[in-house]
């Protein structure tokens, strides 16, 4: 066995050994706080460490964030991001790097190279969905440290449904969803459900280690507390949620992935779109068929 290959061993076992939950409570209750010039100084080392381009956030200055969490979770100026505007067109949700992205091989995602996972696994069992995006196509977009933390509509949608799934918190970068089998499906998240004129979407916010919190711009946040049980919100009649393409829809407390899927025959993904590309919110994601 090279050198390498035990490192990579390691850090894999070590996903499954730490205390997950912990670490992330911990690093909840630091983002949190409000330490003046101690806080300033350690976003500047993060944002430093992660080369983050501050001079697209409204607010540019170290100095004007109270917390970890006003940083993580920082606007950007307007027309930062331009949305598309062609009406056939879906915008990617997030900044970030395509994971993976293609077709759903009758109830089967690529996670990785070599790795699968189910529809079934992916939405708690919920049997009307998986039947919903059998043979549908998906994309998966990674947010690293550095990237923008909020998450926005690839088209104009209407929320029907939300579940929140209990599970893990594996980290999911590039290298974890190599090798951690089933890594989307078993992690924490949160499910929600779009009518649109491409079909039925869904776009699924995943937790991962040190994400201390997912939240909605309907619900705010969703975890913590976190739940030993799925729980399902359904928006009917008058609690029907609507937004626009491109509007924001939730964030994470620092990075993490973002899974839209989409039924079959309803949209066609991007030819641009490829594994480890750079992506930004705003930009194409798929046209509809």
């Amino acid at each position: 066995m090279t050198s390498n290959s035990y490192w990579q061993r390691l850090k894999v076992a070590f996903q499954y050994v730490m205390p997950q939950i912990y670490l992330t409570l911990i690093a909840g209750w630091f983002a949190k706080q409000k330490w003046g010039v101690l806080t300033h100084v350690v976003i500047k080392a993060f944002a430093k460490k992660y080369n983050i381009d501050m001079s697209i956030a409204q607010k540019e200055q170290f100095s004007d964030y109270a917390s970890f969490n006003e940083f993580f979770i920082r606007p950007l100026k307007e027309n930062a991001r331009p949305i598309n505007q062609n009406p056939t067109a879906l915008c990617l949700p997030a900044d970030g790097r395509i994971s993976e992205c293609g077709h759903i091989d009758d109830n089967l995602l690529l996670q990785a190279k070599g790795h699968f996972f189910s529809l079934e696994d992916l939405l708690a069992e919920d049997k009307e969905l998986v039947e919903t995006f059998k043979n549908g196509e998906f994309a998966t977009t990674y947010l690293s440290p550095r990237d923008y933390h909020r998450v926005h509509m690839p088209c104009d949608g209407t929320l029907r449904k939300m579940i929140y799934v209990p599970g893990d918190l594996f980290s999911v970068n590039p290298f974890l969803a190599q090798h951690v089998p089933n890594l989307f499906a078993r992690n924490e998240r949160v499910i929600c459900v779009f009518d649109t004129e491409f079909g039925t979407m869904v776009q699924i916010l995943v937790g991962a280690t040190i994400t201390a919190s997912i939240g909605t711009t309907w619900a705010g946040v969703i975890n913590p507390p976190r739940h030993n049980e799925v729980k399902t919100w359904t928006y009917e009649g008058e609690s029907a949620v609507k937004l626009l393409k491109g509007q924001e829809m939730g964030w994470f407390q620092l990075g993490s992935t973002v899974i839209n899927l989409f039924q079959a025959n309803e949209v066609r993904l991007a030819d641009h779109l490829s594994v480890n590309e750079p992506v930004r919110m705003g930009e194409i994601l798929a046209y509809k068929k």
